[in-house]
């Protein structure tokens, strides 16, 4: 029988370098338990240090090792591989000869490096070895170091005048004396981080200020990416800026800060909410992106399966009542509200809303943003807005019982009601009202529907290729596999940054409030009974049956199932 890459290893651990085979064994356990590789396991476990490993795998593989620290890279390189794929990676390119690239890596085992840089790059791959620590630093200072003048180069072709700020918060004019806010280059560096963004269909831009640099991420996908770094010494120059467009105290540097602005990028108006966080190096700055377009899709455009969005609709279609979407943070329940708004948004409709913060400025809407410091909360500005004679009235968050009756009751006199609740399924909203104090037989008689939704990364349609997923995973999913159903998953492009997704849909669970559910609630039933009766009787789809449904149509993978719901 031939002796395997990883017998030889073991053997040579062993044998050479006197490491007991029972500690290995140990070792490979460890590897498995937190799915790593077994160079990283090994020295985890303080068996081996990384550069005696280095040493044993090229007297196995014959792979030569260089020292990164002594070898000068062509910067060419950096257009055939980019930074994110080698940080992905952790590798480094050396050389491009006769459609050969030859690259750095720690871990020669993992072959589907070698496989995706060839399918990627195009041209063949060769390897050479070096220490995992030298291999980033070497990224840190083959991207890194040439990253300031590349931004530098990137800000000039953008023109401060084709980015326009047309509004920040209503706060007094303040005497604006940071002349390094106002510099053009500084101006057209926060203008290429923006567009950038946009480019990149960010939802939120990060500026993190580090030891020794200002790190920017993006939210994609609702997943952080890192994008480029500024150099430290821009760092106020660049805080004071975005202070300046979002009008906002720059002498202030110790307390938090929250402002917005507007502005008209190639024509289009784009807000942007801000907040500002003092930090260890400085302070923090998180722009969150609302472009209004997404609202002007409607239900049908969620990506909500056709059922929920035909539920949905018969629920907005009433003149009076209460309908909650629920949710963790970061589900989308606030677009999915202001879709409902925007569809309902006509001339003879009186439409009130009470944030906290008011995220998408609306055309047609009475928007209140509540401020807690003068009184000024969600509970007073709802019973304020009862005497406004309201059509359709929504509630940014039901967060105490005051707001919650008020909600209600307004419900129960006319008006139709939409709000946002934090629980994990529909049902579990019901009995959370009633847990807050409100009598259960008024939170039986308002609610029309519930809606609990997540929201779940969809496969790069360019990337996308089938994948094989192992009969003993499936049989553990509580699902019905019919027949030789295909699976599928991202390989990783240019055009989804490498991570095999692009955009993102809702996964929704509607509860319909009929009869028997509200004589339930009545009764003290639990959640549990609720869900289960809409399950079986009422053939509710839950979130878990959502997400499968979309994962058997090819539309998302395995892993995004999990990651965003169980099937409890």
């Amino acid at each position: 029988m031939t002796e395997t890459l990883k017998d030889r290893i073991i053997r040579t651990l062993v044998g050479s370098l006197n490491i007991k085979k029972k500690d290995i064994d140990e070792a490979i356990e460890y590897q498995q338990e937190k799915g790593i590789s077994l160079d990283k396991a090994l020295i985890e476990k303080g068996l081996i240090n990384e550069e005696d490993l280095m040493v044993m795998l090229v007297k196995e593989l014959h792979i030569p090792f260089i020292n990164l620290k002594k070898y000068k890279i062509d910067p060419t390189l950096k257009e055939m591989i980019p930074e994110r794929v080698a940080r992905q990676y952790r590798i480094v390119p050396i050389s491009n000869l006769e459609n050969t690239i030859t690259i750095a890596i720690s871990d020669p085992l993992n072959i589907f490096v070698i496989d995706d840089l060839k399918s990627l790059t195009g041209s063949d791959i060769d390897v050479v070895m070096s220490t995992n620590t030298d291999i980033l630093k070497a990224i840190d200072t083959f991207y890194g170091g040439g990253l300031s003048d590349s931004l530098k180069d990137m800000s000039k072709e953008i023109a401060a005048e084709d980015f326009e700020v047309i509004s920040g918060d209503s706060m007094p004019d303040m005497d604006m004396t940071a002349d390094q806010g106002d510099q053009a280059p500084v101006i057209r560096l926060v203008n290429l981080v923006i567009q950038e963004a946009l480019k990149q269909r960010a939802s939120d831009i990060h500026i993190e200020p580090m030891e020794e640099k200002v790190r920017v991420r993006y939210r994609i996908d609702g997943v952080l990416q890192d994008v480029m770094k500024i150099p430290k010494n821009n760092q106020n120059a660049v805080i004071v800026r975005i202070k300046i467009m979002s009008r906002l105290d720059i002498t202030a540097a110790r307390v938090p800060q929250d402002g917005r602005f507007k502005m008209k990028i190639a024509g289009k108006e784009i807000d942007f909410r801000v907040s500002l966080l003092p930090t260890t190096f400085g302070q923090k700055c998180v722009m969150r992106i609302l472009d209004k377009k997404n609202l002007s899709i409607g239900l049908n455009g969620l990506g909500f399966s056709e059922k929920s969005t035909d539920i949905l609709k018969g629920g907005i279609s009433q003149p009076f009542g209460m309908i909650l979407v629920t949710g963790p943070t970061g589900s989308g329940k606030s677009t999915t509200l202001y879709s409902i708004i925007n569809e309902l948004n006509t001339v003879d409709k009186n439409i009130i809303t009470v944030e906290e913060p008011v995220e998408y400025l609306i055309e047609g809407l009475s928007q209140i943003q509540v401020r807690p410091e003068i009184g000024l909360t969600f509970a007073s500005g709802l019973r304020a807005i009862l005497r406004q004679s309201p059509d359709i009235v929504m509630v940014g968050e039901i967060r105490d019982f005051e707001t919650a009756d008020i909600a209600i009751k307004a419900s129960l006199t006319g008006q139709l009601v939409f709000a946002t609740l934090h629980t994990n399924d529909s049902a579990g909203a019901l009995t959370r009202l009633v847990d807050m104090g409100v009598e259960s037989f008024l939170v039986a008689s308002s609610l029309i529907q519930v809606c609990a939704q997540r929201l779940c990364r969809m496969i790069c349609p360019r990337c996308k290729k089938k994948v094989e997923i192992p009969k003993s995973v499936l049989k553990d999913i509580d699902y019905d596999f019919k027949g030789q159903t295909q699976f599928y998953e991202g390989k990783g492009c240019d055009f989804c940054r490498h991570t095999g997704y692009y955009g993102r849909a809702g996964v929704t669970e509607v509860l319909e409030v009929d009869d028997i559910v509200r004589d339930m609630l009545i009764k003290g039933q639990s959640s549990d009974e609720i869900k289960a009766y809409a399950q079986g009787k009422k053939g509710m789809v839950v979130l878990w049956d959502d997400i499968i449904e979309k994962f058997v149509k090819g539309q998302t993978t395995l892993s995004e199932v999990f990651r965003v719901t169980s099937s409890d």
